[in-house]
């Protein structure tokens, strides 16, 4: 993949309706990668701490949010720790989306990004 990167904002860089903020905390969910929009990973997270913290940059910003379809492609598998998160690390966001460009499949996607330290399965 090819990548820029620059110091400036993507506020200054895309319009403010081009851009999707991916964060778990979102209550739309992520159907379909459109190209003529720019998503950003949202990079802030701390489970313990800052709850929902990326969701309220994105709505500070007046930006448009998205959560990846885990909870519609998933279920939660039974676990000896009972631990259960839709959170993800920046790369595995990045490996969903790039595998679900590729392939078109949520269930394949989420197969390659979404460990299974998550608590997380594929539905049958």
């Amino acid at each position: 993949f090819q990548m820029d990167t620059t110091q400036e904002s993507y506020l200054d860089l895309f319009p403010l309706d081009a851009i999707v903020y991916l964060t778990p905390d979102s209550e739309n969910v992520l159907e379909d990668i459109e190209p003529h929009k720019v998503y950003i990973l949202g990079g802030l997270v701390d489970e313990s701490i800052h709850k929902k913290l990326t969701l309220q940059r994105a709505q500070e910003q007046s930006l448009q949010t998205a959560r990846l379809p885990i909870r519609e492609y998933m279920v939660k598998n039974i676990n000896t720790k009972n631990y259960h998160s839709e959170t993800l690390a920046i790369n595995q966001v990045f490996d969903v989306l790039s595998t679900y460009y590729d392939t078109r499949s949520w269930p394949a996607a989420l197969k390659a990004g979404v460990s299974s330290g998550k608590g997380y399965v594929l539905r049958d």
